[in-house]
């Protein structure tokens, strides 16, 4: 349960996200940002605070090299499996591994990893995860031509959430890529 939400802007990536700690039917707001950065990568999770803090104190972080799809989809994703492998956290069934979902921007492009290891990137210049992500997408969309900036966005559709998902709760934090 959470709202993490991604623009893209001419070369910068602003991502932004809620403070919502869900078990079952108890919310805690925590003060552990779910997004955060780390050296040139700008990260925002959901699935598990385990796995955030996996990926923001122990993954190694490679340098982004040549073509960065096939960079994402490939180098970054196997130190991504083995950090999470290493932190007890990824799961296999049928010989399937599986992680979490999370948003992370590098190089001015904006990248969904989903719970398979897939690696998306959207056409549209936005991205959301969580279970505010439906919410958030419309309110994105719906301001594509508001004249509002790109923080102001994503905290429009970050309040959206909260307005209109059980799971999503401020305050809300919203970083711009570097």
């Amino acid at each position: 349960m959470t709202a993490i939400v991604g623009l893209v802007e001419s070369d910068s990536v602003y991502i932004g996200g809620d403070s919502a700690g869900v078990s079952g039917m108890s919310l805690t707001v925590r003060a552990d940002a779910k997004v955060f950065r780390k050296k040139r990568y700008l990260f925002g999770f959901t699935t598990s605070f385990r796995m955030g803090q996996l990926i923001r104190y122990s993954l190694t972080l490679p340098k982004p090299t040549g073509d960065l799809d096939a960079f994402m989809s490939t180098t970054f994703i196997d130190a991504l499996r083995d950090c999470l492998k290493t932190g007890g956290w990824a799961a296999k069934e049928n010989e399937r591994e599986e992680g979490g979902t999370f948003l992370v921007a590098v190089r001015g492009s904006l990248f969904a990893i989903h719970d398979d290891y897939q690696v998306a990137k959207a056409a549209d210049g936005f991205a959301a995860v969580g279970s505010g992500e439906q919410i958030a997408l419309g309110a994105l969309y719906a301001t594509a031509d508001a004249g509002l900036s790109p923080r102001r966005r994503v905290m429009s559709a970050l309040a959206a959430a909260e307005r209109y998902s059980a799971g999503v709760r401020g305050p809300f934090i919203c970083l711009k890529s570097r």
